[in-house]
């Protein structure tokens, strides 16, 4: 078997999507201080979307973004380009949490991933959107068994899929590792980085302002305006999103629900005819395990492997910067199941590895908030399903700031925060315990009393 250690060294430490000669150029950043409708602090998907949207809904709204480094470098181009309707972290937990409004978060869901669709289209932007099926491969009896409960409650709610027998699984993709699986309604695989470059050109071209490098330290408020300040200007803003999400700043309120865990990811090198013969996968689906701990993958336009998950880690008080992104024994953990599950690609290399925060709640989906009198807004926790809800998340920050009281802005999950995480050191210990009780309901197939602790409380973790 090839070498784990030496082909994740071998590996850019870069991000694939945004290691390309055509990115975009930097904005220039904010100097001098000047007056806006609406101040956006973030310029990732969130950010972008609320821009939009504010400048299609209301041509005459004066918008300005604010982004830290430079739109779309954080979170927005780090992921592997899922874009999946649910608005819940799938439907099961959506059940979990809010079962009185569950269908209506799934057609909330529906039409905010068809007016995506429609905006990309709109807008020309080229991110290479692939509409597929997702399939979830079970890799043990346990999965199994958790695929054929999850079937049984997708058909009592009327929710379309497939559960596939082990020969079906075959017949997706070929690996030893398969011995069932679940397929559900359709998705779509994008391009990240393109996704956010194109929003960034689709916002400046309709009127928007955005400053890269132009990093909020300060937000304070009068009767009339709310301040965000740089280290070299300011807004004096009517209106202001704050669209951060794992950063959780510059509002550190935001840190007591939302938490950043880092995911790794490798990306291979383009696969052969014969490889990608090798492995089947003639319908580009979008693929992950069915574990608490699990693995997602894809295949990129040019027949790429794009294999991620599993091993995502939370350090110690929120810790974030570069030294947690190149964190070799993850990477060289995920290169040895990514051959456990292809063997028939013994000898094809990695071309990058890099991590990313996906910032998480203890629901598993995105929370929201408001301050100064409901001028300011914030959102964020995706739970590493945020390519499409982040447009949704954004589309509720703007109703929240302009006092619109719309179906999207009054269910529960926007109402309702969930319970806050523990100060340190109690966060890094349930993190942990909960970490490793997933890990052990894998293996063994039973919840345990901790997690049964916290299913009771309507809280836990992704893994």
């Amino acid at each position: 078997m090839s070498d784990p250690s030496t082909l994740v060294a071998a590996a850019k430490p870069a991000v694939f999507w945004t290691d390309r000669a055509d990115a975009p150029t930097p904005a220039e950043p904010l100097h001098g201080s000047f007056s806006s409708d609406l101040c956006i602090v973030g310029g990732g998907f969130t950010g972008l979307w609320a821009a939009l949207q504010a400048l299609e809904d209301n041509p005459g709204r004066s918008v300005v973004v604010l982004e830290a480094d430079v739109c779309g470098s954080g979170a927005s181009s780090r992921n592997g380009g899922f874009c999946d309707p649910s608005l819940t972290h799938g439907f099961l937990n959506g059940l979990k949490h809010w079962p009185a409004e569950i269908h209506t978060l799934e057609r909330l869901g529906r039409q905010n991933f068809d007016d995506l669709l429609d905006s990309i289209d709109r807008f020309a932007i080229h991110a290479d959107v692939q509409r597929v099926d997702e399939v979830s491969f079970a890799t043990s009896e346990t999965q199994l068994e958790w695929q054929q409960e999850e079937s049984e409650t997708l058909t009592a709610h009327g929710i379309e899929h497939t559960l596939l027998d082990q020969r079906a699984a075959h017949a997706v993709a070929h690996s030893p590792t398969y011995l069932g699986g679940l397929t559900s309604s359709d998705i779509a695989l994008v391009d990240p980085a393109r996704l956010a470059w194109g929003l960034r050109r689709a916002v400046q071209r309709i009127g928007g302002v955005i400053h890269d490098h132009s990093r909020v330290t300060q937000i304070d408020a009068d009767e009339q305006r709310i301040r965000v300040g740089t280290d070299h200007g300011a807004i004096h803003a009517q209106r202001v999103i704050v669209a951060t999400n794992a950063w959780a700043e510059p509002l550190r309120h935001m840190r007591r629900y939302i938490v950043p865990v880092y995911d790794h990811v490798l990306m291979t090198e383009p696969l052969s005819a014969a490889q990608m013969a090798d492995i089947g996968w003639s319908g580009r689906e979008g693929l992950a395990d069915a574990g608490n701990q699990f693995h997602y993958y894809r295949l990129t336009a040019d027949d790429r492997i794009l294999w991620g998950g599993y091993d995502a880690n939370y350090h110690w008080n929120n810790g974030m910067g570069p030294d947690y992104e190149q964190r070799t024994e993850s990477h060289e953990l995920l290169a040895r199941h990514f051959f456990e599950t292809f063997p028939q690609l013994e000898g094809l290399r990695f071309s990058h590895r890099w991590a990313g925060p996906i910032g998480t709640t203890t629901k598993f989906a995105a929370t929201f908030g408001t301050k100064h009198g409901d001028r300011l807004a914030w959102v964020g926790g995706y739970t590493g399903l945020g390519v499409a809800a982040s447009r949704f998340g954004a589309g509720v920050a703007l109703d929240l700031v302009d006092g619109l009281a719309t179906e999207r802005s009054m269910i529960e999950m926007v109402r309702r925060r969930p319970m806050p995480f523990p100060p340190e050191p109690l966060r890094s210990l349930a993190i942990r315990t909960t970490r490793n009780a997933l890990a052990k309901q894998d293996q063994t197939g039973e919840s345990g009393p901790w997690l049964r602790l916290l299913d009771s409380m309507g809280v836990g973790f992704d893994s």
